[in-house]
């Protein structure tokens, strides 16, 4: 239990009140206190019928960073495609402006941040499928807990009105506190058996691999990603809570992240980061090329030497490395990066990755680099209008937030994104996954097929398939 003084009650709700009412518009109350250690897992479970599932779940690779949110204070949406990052990025720092922060601690993540993010192509044809999730969305929650190198915090956020009245700000405190009670009941969730795969048209994707392989050979395209989706069924509800528990288990080496809007959830295992800023520098990650992992550390050692020496991969990679390099250059006085590629081992499959680490100014907008990068070589192609235009004209998939950079940013503007992949939409007792790869001049479309499967294969293990 955190304990709260009278007199800070009083204070605290005043100064909301009298700062609503004097500019007459809504105004942001964002106390932070330390506390015990916690399971973000319990924390994450507590909003699912307390917030009408309304929640967020993020955990970055190292285990350096989990946030979860619960409830929305504010929630940042357009459908609009155009300067969309400006725009979510100004209504944020409006947001911000005039707020209360009471946080003592200087830790990024810690205080009120914005969790969510942006669809893969907002040009392309809305579908059912997404209509749940806005192109462009961010929550802001009314509980965060963040738990940052090993020490926890709650960073409450409330939201004074011009009609609000001092009673606002103790309300929110006793909600809070009965919050953190519920996490001593243990809720139980099972995992519903899968009924049903149902591959969406397959043979018409590899039709589609073909003829895009055709234009690459005579066209100014290099590089097109095609995605395509898995549908499955299940005997019930299927819990966001168990499949991030299996996530946790399963994939500790990736962003673990959960985005409920709606009644759907958004969940994944993401191997890839598409940036972070804390400062001054940023961090971004070349993450191209894949081949299986092996059965024997022989046979994993051998695989991996292949891909290391493998051409098409080489070069696939070679053009994510370019296209980063240059996007970061245009907002960094200096960009870092190793001469070659080295191997990113997950579960199933190991990747060639590269790091890049970038020197900046403090005011560099994160949501701008974040515009500039998206969608990398590895999830669009190249060049990347063409290839998006491409994307657009020939893939029957409503990609929605898959492949798109999902993360979050703190009121420092510091914050990270990840390219959300290896990720699925649980729709109840259905769910969609998704999977892309990278299409060039000599791609079959048969190998491409089965690298998709392979790259089904995290999202379908954590769900109880196989």
């Amino acid at each position: 239990m955190i304990t709260i003084q009278e007199t800070e009650i009083k204070e605290r709700g005043l100064l909301g009140v009298n700062r609503a009412r004097e500019l007459g518009r809504p105004i942001l109350m964002s106390v932070v206190h330390k506390m015990d250690t916690t399971n973000p897992l319990s924390f994450f479970n507590a909003g699912k019928d307390r917030y009408c599932g309304e929640r967020f779940f993020w955990k970055d690779p190292t285990n350096d960073m989990v946030l979860v949110g619960l409830g929305i204070s504010k929630q940042i949406q357009s459908d609009q495609a155009a300067d969309r990052f400006f725009h979510v990025e100004k209504e944020w720092k409006s947001f911000l402006k005039d707020g209360f922060i009471f946080n003592q601690y200087k830790v990024d993540g810690v205080g009120p941040l914005m969790f969510g993010g942006f669809s893969f192509d907002p040009f392309k044809e809305k579908t059912e499928l997404w209509s749940k999730f806005a192109a462009s969305l961010f929550h802001i929650p009314k509980f965060l807990l963040s738990i940052v190198r090993g020490e926890t915090f709650l960073t409450t956020n409330i939201i004074f009105t011009p009609n609000d009245d001092l009673s606002l700000y103790s309300k929110s405190l006793e909600e809070r506190n009965q919050l953190l009670d519920s996490l001593r009941t243990r809720i139980s969730t099972k995992s519903p058996s899968l009924m049903r795969k149902n591959e969406i048209f397959p043979e018409r994707w590899k039709q589609t691999v073909d003829g895009v392989v055709k234009e690459l050979t005579n066209g100014p395209l290099k590089k097109v990603v095609l995605a395509r989706e898995l549908r499955l069924e299940f005997s019930s509800v299927v819990e966001a809570e168990t499949v991030l528990e299996s996530l946790y288990k399963q994939q500790p080496a990736s962003y673990i992240f959960a985005f409920a809007s709606n009644g759907d959830c958004f969940i994944g295992a993401s191997p890839e980061r598409l940036i972070k800023k804390q400062g001054d520098e940023v961090y971004s990650t070349c993450l191209a090329g894949s081949i299986s992992r092996g059965i024997t550390e022989e046979e994993d050692q051998i695989l991996g030497q292949t891909l290391l020496a493998d051409q098409k991969n080489l070069i696939e990679h070679g053009y994510v490395v370019e296209m980063i390099k240059e996007a970061l250059e245009q907002s960094c006085k200096e960009v870092i990066l190793p001469d070659k590629p080295q191997l990113m081992k997950m579960r199933d499959i190991q990747h060639l990755y590269t790091p890049v680490i970038g020197k900046c100014g403090p005011n560099t907008s994160l949501l701008l680099l974040v515009e500039k990068l998206h969608p990398t070589p590895a999830l669009g192609g190249l060049p990347k209008t063409l290839a998006v235009e491409k994307i657009r004209e020939v893939e029957e998939l409503d990609r929605g937030l898959f492949g798109g950079p999902l993360g979050w940013v703190d009121y420092q503007q510091n914050g990270e994104f990840a390219v959300a992949i290896r990720s699925g939409l649980i729709q109840e007792q259905e769910v969609s996954l998704f999977a892309g790869c990278g299409v060039v001049s000599d791609s079959k479309s048969e190998d491409e097929y089965l690298e998709t499967a392979l790259k089904f294969r995290p999202m379908l293990r954590a769900l109880g398939g196989k």
